[in-house]
């Protein structure tokens, strides 16, 4: 009797670890995929500003934003549309006055807000550049919030979130510019060693391509 009693609490203890090793699981993947949608929600909202910019320089320089227009099906009428009937009594076309010259529409002015704040916001560096660089000037491995922070301190005025900044260095591991390193179960992150060539033949490129 005591082996059987024995025996169930160990089998009740192993399925109760394991599910707590299963609901802590679950939990982080939550959260990771919660930091993701986030990141992309944000990506989306940047590229909605960007194609409100362009619509307005579109529509500045005096041009149509293209729509797609449906092709034309196999059962679509394609014969030729009756020619309109002439009217009596215009035999002559109107023609302009001898001496005078039409005018060519006047261009329109450029919205020039908009291609300064296009200018800037291209001049500015990416997220991927300011980490990359902030972790190749650091002597020892950063978490998340440490990388977050400093991105707020050097730039205020772009507001870098958390979230994002953990997705764009999980991307930059993926591609093996940044490392991490795990302390427990805490997460650190490195600049990697195989960074600083691509960084070297990159600039050779750029020498290169000036030089011819």
């Amino acid at each position: 009797m005591s082996e059987n009693t024995t025996t169930s609490t160990e089998l009740t203890s192993q399925y109760t670890a394991q599910v707590t090793t299963d609901l802590e699981r679950n939990l982080k993947e939550q959260e990771r995929i919660h930091q993701e949608i986030a990141a992309l929600q944000q990506q989306l909202a940047t590229l909605q500003q960007d194609h409100s910019v362009l619509v307005n320089m579109h529509q500045a320089l005096g041009l149509t934003v293209p729509t797609a227009e449906p092709e034309p099906t196999a059962e679509a009428d394609t014969s030729p549309a009756p020619a309109p009937a002439k009217k009596a009594g215009t035999r002559r076309s109107r023609q302009p006055k001898k001496g005078t010259t039409p005018k060519a529409p006047k261009a329109p002015k450029a919205s020039t807000s908009a291609a300064a704040k296009s200018e800037a916001k291209s001049a500015e560096p990416t997220l991927v550049s300011l980490i990359r660089d902030h972790l190749a000037a650091q002597s020892e491995p950063r978490s998340t919030a440490e990388i977050a922070a400093a991105m707020g301190q050097t730039h205020p005025d772009r507001g870098i979130k958390a979230t994002v900044v953990r997705t764009t260095l999980e991307g930059l591991v993926a591609k093996g510019l940044v490392q991490r390193v795990k302390q427990g179960s805490s997460v650190y992150y490195t600049a990697s060693d195989a960074a600083q060539p691509a960084e070297e033949q990159a600039s050779t490129d750029a020498q290169t391509d000036t030089a011819t």
